[in-house]
């Protein structure tokens, strides 16, 4: 099986940030969730929170949202373009995506593609987070969960915060802008 990280390495661009544009644009109201989102950054900056922390303020403004399903799929409409060549040319239905994205936004695209999707549990309505962020160690940890010792034929990743997973795999890579590289320990 071979495995990928999502945003920076099978999608050109970060998925959520360009999610929150898209609601942005056709939903201005997702402003008045700027303060509660400035205030939740600044506390992770500080120390003060970890990264679900933040996440969780960064996503209320999914409040906002009247139909959070159809701004997903929409959005998909209209982002699925953004996914690199390369994959495409070599996915399989053995792939497995693992993604510190919110799995609401991802999952319906994995289910079109016939892959299997590993990603950070938010509440589409609340913007709430299930458990911990899906990142570095914790990705090894859910993967682990799902798949025991199963090995990992190739691993693909723009971070070395997936180290955790790339030591375990057979074969791993550094994506740089679409471009496959080895990866450098």
């Amino acid at each position: 099986m071979n495995v990928y990280d999502f945003d920076k390495t099978i999608y050109r661009g970060d998925s959520t940030l360009d999610f929150y544009f898209f609601c942005l644009k056709r939903n201005p109201a997702v402003l008045l969730k700027l303060p509660s989102q400035l205030v939740g950054g600044v506390k992770y900056l500080a120390g003060m929170h970890g990264k679900t922390e933040f996440k969780q303020a960064f996503y209320s403004f999914l409040k906002i949202l009247p139909d959070t399903k159809k701004c997903v799929s929409d959005f998909w409409h209209s982002h699925e373009r953004k996914l690199e060549q390369w994959y495409i040319n070599q996915m399989s239905g053995e792939d497995v995506i693992i993604s510190a994205s919110p799995d609401f936004l991802l999952r319906p695209l994995c289910e079109r593609l016939g892959v299997t999707l590993i990603a950070s549990i938010v509440d589409s309505e609340t913007g709430r987070c299930e458990g911990r962020n899906c990142y570095g160690e914790e990705k090894l940890l859910r993967f682990r969960e799902l798949y025991k010792d199963t090995a990992i034929d190739k691993f693909y990743s723009d971070s070395h915060s997936d180290y955790p997973l790339a030591k375990i795999a057979r074969e791993n890579y550094i994506v740089r802008e679409g471009k496959i590289l080895e990866w450098e320990q």
